[in-house]
């Protein structure tokens, strides 16, 4: 729990056997809450009792909301024997029981090291009559010991193209635009909708968890909240106009796979956070309504110029450590340089070495002050020494990063999966100019608290 407390400075060490905290989580969270983004999608887990509960858990805990799974309860003779039995008999209960639409299966490590065909068992199961009329049965292929949490994020948002995407119309449909949002909150996924329709286009989002893990407090139990993305929008989507994916890592398999299937056009942007990000995103918009920008979009933006500009001293010449996800440390880093803060070091546990050159084309001439490191190497541990060696102003990340901001004193800006000891993250939008200038108010929270706290009793002032 306290990492390096009793570690030297300069005592880096390289490791390639070992991972300490690692900087990401498992392929089936990701899969898990894509699936919860399918409007009367029950998630399943083809594995043991305790990986669902895990993956619950995790989700639960970071969207405080309850997080509905089924799981096919392997015990030691499904195993041996393998877990045909068990997913059979899961599908038939869960259809009389619980009734969704759409049931997703996600592997594990268990059920892919045995070698279990999940489309023929959906196959037996479909021969045998256990999947009603109407119903669906989708399945992505996720083992834990292969990438991580955004990994599996992307598998299961390939598979809804591969499962539902259907092209039956002569024409696109002109103005309606597939939008496939990376992993972001809730929040994230209502703004990107309020920024499609504002510039007077219709989105078809997937998946698309708003309403799903932020619903309003009624009382009342709902196994299936109003939100996500509904199988007919999902079918819709193979003649749509375009899609526009956010960030290559987690929605890119998607759009790629749309548009050999069904031949519609795709643009892979950065999630848009930050100003330039954001600004892509809105010129790629303009190609489909006709070039123009609305006035309350223009005025966001121009909001968010005026807060960098009045609050730029503050921000000039700090550092920055961050860790997350691919997709969300590069548009965080483009955001930082903005403001004229370095980030520093920069760390995710996601292999992947398309991340290094991502960076590089962000980081540009500074690249050489910033240190960066992905794969299984990459961990809290490493961050934590490099820290030792040469501190920095802000650590920015989920909620892992609090032991080292608690062991050197380095204030924490939560962003990112999993935040297990604040709330609001999934109501407050990070994506967007409204997101930006949150996210920037956050930071510079940070720098002016710790600016109070440290200060002489002689520049301790009222106004800053």
């Amino acid at each position: 729990m306290t990492l390096l407390r009793h570690t030297h400075a300069g005592e880096v060490q390289e490791r390639h056997a070992l991972t300490i905290n690692p900087a990401k989580t498992c392929q089936p969270i990701g899969a898990m809450y894509a699936a919860l983004g399918i409007h009367r999608c029950l998630p399943h887990s083809h594995g043991s009792q305790g990986c669902c509960s895990y993956h619950r858990s995790t989700l639960s805990r970071h969207y405080k909301e309850p997080v509905m799974a089924a799981t096919s309860s392997f015990t030691e003779g499904a195993s041996v024997f393998g877990g045909q039995a068990n997913l059979l008999q899961a599908i038939q209960n869960i259809f009389t029981v619980y009734q969704p639409d759409v049931i997703a299966v996600h592997t594990t490590c268990l059920s892919e090291t045995i070698g279990d065909d999940i489309p023929q068992i959906v196959e037996k199961a479909t021969e045998e009559g256990l999947i009603p009329a109407g119903k669906v049965v989708i399945h992505a292929n996720t083992p834990s010991y292969v990438g991580s949490h955004t990994t599996g994020f992307a598998n299961m948002t390939k598979a809804m193209v591969q499962y539902f995407a259907e092209s039956v119309l002569p024409d696109k449909v002109s103005g309606r635009l597939n939008v496939i949002p990376g992993w972001v909150e809730p929040a994230d996924m209502w703004e990107i909708k309020r920024l499609v329709r504002l510039m007077g286009l219709e989105p078809i989002m997937f998946p698309d968890t708003s309403g799903v893990l932020d619903c309003p407090q009624t009382g009342m139990h709902q196994m299936f909240p109003k939100g996500g993305v509904t199988v007919e929008e999902l079918k819709a989507s193979g003649d749509s106009a375009a899609t526009i994916a956010l960030g290559p890592v987690c929605s890119g398999p998607a759009a790629k796979h749309l548009a050999v299937k069904c031949r519609v056009p795709s643009t892979i942007l950065p999630l848009p956070i930050g100003l330039q990000a954001t600004d892509r995103f809105i010129m790629e918009l303009r190609k489909h309504n006709g070039g123009r920008v609305p006035e309350e979009i223009a005025d966001e933006r121009g909001r968010l110029l005026d807060l960098i500009t009045d609050m730029h001293q503050y921000y000039f010449g700090k550092t920055a450590a961050l860790w997350g996800d691919p997709d969300t440390l590069v548009a965080l880093s483009e955001l930082l340089l903005a403001v004229d803060i370095l980030p520093k070091y920069v760390v995710t546990g996601t292999p992947g070495k398309s991340f290094l050159k991502q960076m590089s084309q962000v980081l540009l001439d500074r690249k050489h002050e910033v240190q960066v490191r992905e794969g299984s190497g990459a961990d809290m541990f490493l961050m934590h020494q490099w820290i030792k060696n040469e501190p920095v102003d802000l650590l920015l990340g989920n909620t892992y990063g609090k032991y080292i901001s608690r062991d050197e004193g380095i204030p924490l800006v939560r962003h990112g999966f999993p935040i297990l000891d604040r709330v609001g993250h999934q109501y407050f939008p990070t994506v967007g100019y409204r997101g930006a200038i949150r996210l920037l108010e956050k930071i510079l929270d940070a720098f002016l608290d710790r600016q109070d706290e440290e200060c002489g009793e002689e520049t301790f002032e009222l106004t800053m």
